[in-house]
């Protein structure tokens, strides 16, 4: 089969062996996969991953041996492969599984080849309202709507988002649905606008930005980001923190602790709400949707995916 492997550097691969699944999993034929910064920050060298890249994906079950009743539906699917017995898993946090391999990210092969392998209770059917190229943005969406589940963020709340890449943009959308007033920040007036369309307000990083917010999402996937969300948290307000990358982060900590500030690391989310908000369109992804190559393509997909001012490049599998 086809598949972007990543060994140092990132390879197109025409003949690598097709994945046999284990007990419990399932064959999956991919029909869109998603590039995300965090694919580009692991060519970068982050985390240090060797193997088939992506984790974002819908696609079809071609074979399922223990669970046929999913072969031939369309789906999505977590990306934490958890192993059920260990302390996190019994107390009801498997994306926290001490013995978790994360799909194209760690020990699992991704999802940027013809086919690749998940198990059946991390599978969740796409409704058929639901195009592909909206499902493929389900596992970002999750990862969005995982704010609300750690945070009460109430109407009342006066909340900054930092950055305008595709998560942000994401996580912008779905804090406005809270009724809290939300200002999107970033670099780029065409990816702000995105969201200024929706009546949403927005303003570019340069201009200051009053201080004092009761919440403040870090979603720039950089270093900087950091300190400009702490500047702009208010005393016991909430820090959010979303960028993963390939670098060092200088913070004060010790002010940290002076304005008794809530740290909150997040991570993955919950699938059904995502889907659910596409199925009900309170979500526009389509604008975020730059280019979409095929698999044979991939590393020139990368390229764009990596050129500045781009959202989401897809790979049509």
């Amino acid at each position: 089969m086809r598949a972007l492997l990543y060994d140092e550097r990132l390879e197109f691969c025409s003949n690598a062996p097709e994945p046999t699944p284990l007990p419990g999993e399932a064959l999956i034929r991919v029909r869109l996969a998603g590039i995300c910064n965090t694919d580009l920050e692991i060519v970068r060298g982050y985390l240090g991953f060797r193997g088939t890249l992506g984790h974002e994906f819908v696609g079809v079950v071609a074979r399922a041996d223990e669970a046929p009743e999913w072969v031939g539906k369309r789906v999505v699917g977590e990306i934490n492969a958890n192993c059920g017995e260990c302390a996190a898993c019994r107390r009801g946090d498997p994306t926290h599984c001490s013995g978790r391999t994360t799909l194209g990210i760690d020990q699992r092969d991704g999802t940027m080849a013809d086919y690749f392998t998940l198990p059946t209770h991390l599978l969740y059917s796409v409704p058929s309202s639901i195009p592909d190229e909206w499902a493929v943005f389900t596992e970002p969406l999750a990862a969005a709507c995982e704010i609300t589940q750690q945070v009460h963020i109430r109407p009342t709340d006066r909340v900054v988002v930092l950055g305008d890449g595709k998560l942000g943009l994401l996580i912008a959308q779905v804090l406005q649905l809270t009724g809290c007033e939300v200002l999107s920040v970033g670099r780029h007036p065409d990816k702000l606008a995105i969201l200024a369309r929706r009546g949403m307000r927005t303003q570019i990083a340069q201009e200051k930005i009053v201080p004092g917010a009761d919440v403040v999402v870090e979603a720039t996937g950089s270093p900087e980001g950091f300190a400009t969300a702490r500047a702009l948290v208010r005393p016991r307000g909430t820090l959010v923190l979303k960028s993963t990358f390939h670098a060092d982060v200088t913070l004060d900590l010790s002010m940290v602790v002076v304005d008794e500030v809530n740290l909150v690391g997040s991570r993955c989310g919950p699938f059904l709400p995502a889907l659910r908000l596409l199925e009900q369109r309170l979500i526009d992804v389509e604008p975020l949707i730059h280019d979409t190559f095929s698999l044979d393509d991939g590393l020139v997909a990368f390229e764009r995916a990596a050129s500045a001012g781009v959202l989401k490049v897809l790979l049509a599998a």
